[in-house]
C-alpha cells in the first residue's frame, strides 16, 4: 500500500464497522489552511514552542528538566518553576488547579504544549494530569468513569499549533524518578531523525482477549508505506516476539510479555489497551513506563477503569498517520485519543523521525 500524492494522504485499514468506515474519510486530509498560506510553520513542534515544568520540590526532576533543556535546547525563559511535595501519584481538583494556574501564568503567548518533568502526580483524581491540564479538569467524569468521554477537538485535527489553532496546550509527562531511563529516552529523542531504520515496522497484534481488542477493527492493512520506509504488521497472538526496527507496536493485554526480545528504533511509540496502564507506579496492572524501560519513546496509558471503548485510546490508523507525515511524538499520540480524559500521555515529546 501507498501514499498517495502529497495534497491528500490516506491511511487505510480494516473498516468492519459504520463507525470505522465513517472514519476511514477523515484520515484523508487536506492541508491545513493556516499551513498552506503559511509555508513557514514546521512540520513538528519546535524546542521554543515547548515549555518545561520542574518541581523543585523533587531532586529528580530538577535534574531531568535540565538535562532536557540542555540537550532540546530549550530557550531559558521556557522553563517553568513549581513545587510539589511529597510526590504523590495523584492530586485533588482544588489542588490542581493551584497548580495549573501557577503554571500558566508564566508561560509565554508562543507555547504550544508542555513537559512535565517527573514521574508524580500523574493523575488528577480519576484524570489523566496530562489531559486535565490540556482539557480542563471535568469533575462530571469521576462519577461515571466507565461512561462515554468528552470528544477532544484535537482528535485527528490538521493542526500544526494546538493552542494557537484550539486554544489547546498539549501535555505529556517525562518520567524522571530513574534518571538513568530520563537520559536515555531523551536521548532516543533526539537521534530519532537520523537514526531512522531504511525500513521500520509497526506492529499491531491480535490477542486472545477479545475485551482488550476493541481496537483491532481500526489497525491498518498489512503492507508497506511506500516513501515512508514502514511496512505494516497485522498479526494474532500473546506478543510480539523478535522483532526488530519496531517503530509503533500496539495491542490489547493487561501484560505484555515478550519484550525483551522486540528492539524498538528510536521515536518508537507503543502501548496496550488496558484499564490501568496509566497507574505509572501501580502494581494491578502492567505500567506503560514498561514500554519506555523497552525502549519505546512515548506512550499512553489510563489512570482508572475507562471500560474498552476505543474511543480512550490511541486510534491507531490515526496515530500512524500523523507520525509519518512528520508530526512530534505529542502531536502524533494526542491527535490519535478521540476521549483522552482519563489517559496520560508519557515520554520525548519532540521525538519526530519522519520530520
Amino acid at each position: 500500500m501507498s501514499i498517495s500524492a502529497p495534497d491528500r494522504r490516506c491511511l487505510t485499514y480494516r473498516a468492519r464497522t459504520a463507525a470505522s468506515a465513517a472514519l476511514a474519510s477523515a484520515l484523508c486530509l487536506a492541508p491545513h489552511p493556516a499551513a498552506a498560506q503559511s509555508p513557514r510553520i514546521p512540520t513538528a513542534l519546535q524546542p521554543a514552542q515547548l515549555a518545561v515544568i520542574v518541581n523543585d520540590d523533587d531532586p529528580d526532576s530538577v535534574a531531568v528538566a535540565a538535562l532536557y533543556r540542555d540537550k532540546r535546547a530549550i530557550p531559558a525563559e521556557n522553563i517553568v518553576h513549581v513545587r510539589i511535595p511529597g510526590k504523590p501519584r495523584k492530586l485533588d481538583a482544588a489542588r490542581f488547579a493551584e497548580l495549573k494556574q501557577q503554571i500558566d501564568r508564566q508561560l509565554a503567548p508562543g507555547i504550544q504544549a508542555v513537559l512535565m518533568a517527573w514521574s508524580a502526580p500523574y493523575a488528577v483524581e480519576c484524570q489523566g494530569i496530562t489531559a486535565a491540564y490540556t482539557l480542563g479538569f471535568d469533575p462530571a467524569l469521576c462519577g461515571k468513569p466507565c461512561g462515554p468521554g468528552k470528544p477532544s477537538p484535537y482528535f485527528n485535527a490538521p493542526s500544526r499549533q494546538p493552542y494557537t489553532d484550539h486554544g489547546l496546550r498539549l501535555s505529556m509527562l517525562l518520567p524522571a524518578t530513574d534518571r538513568a531511563l530520563a537520559a536515555a529516552l531523551i536521548a532516543r529523542g533526539m537521534t530519532a531523525a537520523t537514526e531512522k531504520p531504511a525500513l521500520a515496522g509497526a506492529y499491531y497484534v491480535i490477542t486472545p482477549d477479545q475485551a482488550r481488542n476493541s481496537r483491532a477493527p481500526f489497525f491498518p492493512r498489512a503492507g508497506v508505506l511506500k516513501g515512508k520506509g514502514v511496512a505494516m504488521h497485522v498479526q494474532s497472538g500473546a506478543a510480539l516476539e523478535n522483532a526488530d526496527n519496531v517503530i509503533v507496536y500496539q495491542i490489547g493485554a493487561a501484560t505484555v510479555g515478550k519484550l525483551d526480545t522486540v528492539r524498538f528504533a528510536p521515536g518508537a511509540l507503543a502501548d496496550h489497551l488496558t484499564s490501568l496502564g496509566g497507574d505509572l507506579l501501580g502494581s494491578t496492572q502492567m505500567s506503560s513506563l514498561r514500554w519506555l524501560e523497552a525502549g519505546a519513546t512515548a506512550s499512553y496509558g489510563t489512570v482508572s477503569e475507562p471500560c474498552n471503548y476505543w474511543q480512550k485510546f490511541p486510534h491507531p490508523a490515526v496515530l500512524l498517520s500523523h507520525y509519518v507525515r512528520g508530526q512530534s511524538a505529542i502531536e502524533a499520540y494526542w491527535k490519535s485519543v478521540a476521549w483522552p480524559a482519563q489517559g496520560v500521555f508519557i515520554g520525548e515529546p519532540l521525538a519526530a523521525p519522519f520530520k
